[in-house]
């Protein structure tokens, strides 16, 4: 899962106000329970002495925020009297919670995130398709394409002498508009860095499409066999689809991590040796066990390499002031400033990784703990 999203987080000094708010409105009585929650989160971020500027753009963000339906959950976090990040999170977190810190509390937001992964669908049509599209930190986008060619679209039934020539032009209007369809799709996906793209609805017409995408999407498409874009059509077998499908590349990024991991051997294992690669912006992919219970601590500097086990390792590098955090919130920290990527993992996914924690290494030299030079 890559970051990048978050850098504004870590471009502005402390302190930090971290709020994670259950916002689902799939009550009649929701919005008094919202604001109760929301009221006991306020509390807690004031009995921690939070900068009341601070609460304040909080509290206003909260109240105007567009509600969203059903179950979804709410993450912002501020600094010196404003919100710099917002984000909806698709389903409540697991518990509310405000925190006041030196840096921003985002593991929550990035376990809850899990292995993101950019996608377009595309439900095809005779006249044209319907798109929609998800990227890693930004809003999803919708776009409606009708082809150019409107007429003749169907293929008459046998009989009549002007039957072949009927057919010829049914067909050719069917391959101007998956032209346009399928040029579409590739814009979009190039935009949004797809690495899936679904392309579901009419048989024929996605078939189209799908064969007209350019090559360097070929390996990356998907058809089902679900959707029509008739009005009123039912979208719950299409939707089950596209996340079985989407699911199944988030389960191959995680593969792929863990058996990078594991050529390592014990290179990278624990959260010392972590550090220390963090140090030396030597982690291409940090892997991780969510566990929002852990009391580990690191001490920080201003800089997201300047992360350590022990305060003495800071002062050694002129940090004047380290700072004790949360090992997880601090780790995430130094992830977006090194651009390194992150994979979060159930208990069950890496039951014997060192203390919860690994990281994939870009390279391995003489100064990598337990590695060789090569």
């Amino acid at each position: 899962m890559q970051l990048s999203d978050l850098r504004p987080l870590y471009a502005r000094p402390g302190p930090w106000a971290s709020v994670y708010l259950d916002a689902s409105r799939d009550t009649e009585d929701a919005a008094a329970a919202v604001d109760l929650r929301w009221r006991a989160l306020r509390e807690e971020l004031e009995h921690q002495r939070t900068e009341p500027d601070t609460v304040a753009a909080l509290d206003d963000v909260v109240r105007r925020h567009e509600p969203g339906v059903g179950d979804y959950g709410l993450a912002a976090f501020a600094t010196g009297g404003r919100v710099v990040h917002t984000e909806y999170l698709s389903a409540p977190p697991r518990r509310d919670l405000a925190a006041h810190g030196p840096i921003p509390h985002a593991m929550p937001l990035v376990a809850q995130r899990g292995e993101q992964i950019p996608w377009v669908r595309v439900l095809a049509s005779r006249t044209g398709a319907d798109l929609d599209s998800v990227c890693v930190g930004e809003v999803p986008r919708k776009a409606q394409v009708e082809g150019g060619s409107r007429y003749p679209i169907t293929r008459v039934r046998a009989g009549g002498w002007a039957q072949a020539r009927f057919q010829r032009e049914a067909m050719t209007s069917w391959k101007r508009n998956a032209d346009d369809s399928a040029a579409a799709t590739a814009d979009l996906a190039d935009r949004v860095g797809a690495e899936v793209v679904v392309v579901a609805g009419d048989p024929q017409a996605r078939s189209m499409l799908a064969a007209q995408l350019p090559e360097r999407w070929q390996d990356r498409v998907v058809q089902i066999d679900a959707g029509s874009r008739a009005w009123g059509a039912k979208t719950e077998a299409l939707d089950d689809v596209t996340v079985q499908a989407i699911a199944e590349v988030a389960n191959q990024h995680v593969e792929t991590s863990l058996d990078r991991f594991g050529a390592q051997r014990d290179v990278g294992a624990g959260l010392p040796a972590v550090v220390a690669a963090l140090q030396r912006n030597q982690v291409d992919t940090m892997l991780i066990v969510d566990d929002p219970s852990s009391v580990e601590r690191l001490w920080i500097g201003p800089d997201p390499t300047e992360i350590a086990t022990d305060p003495g390792q800071l002062t050694e590098l002129a940090v004047t002031r380290p700072q004790h955090v949360r090992a997880d919130a601090a780790l995430v920290r130094a992830l977006v400033g090194t651009g390194a990527e992150v994979t979060v993992l159930g208990r069950d996914e890496a039951p014997d990784l060192t203390d919860g924690v690994g990281a994939v290494l870009r390279y391995v030299d003489q100064g990598t703990p337990g590695g060789t030079h090569g």
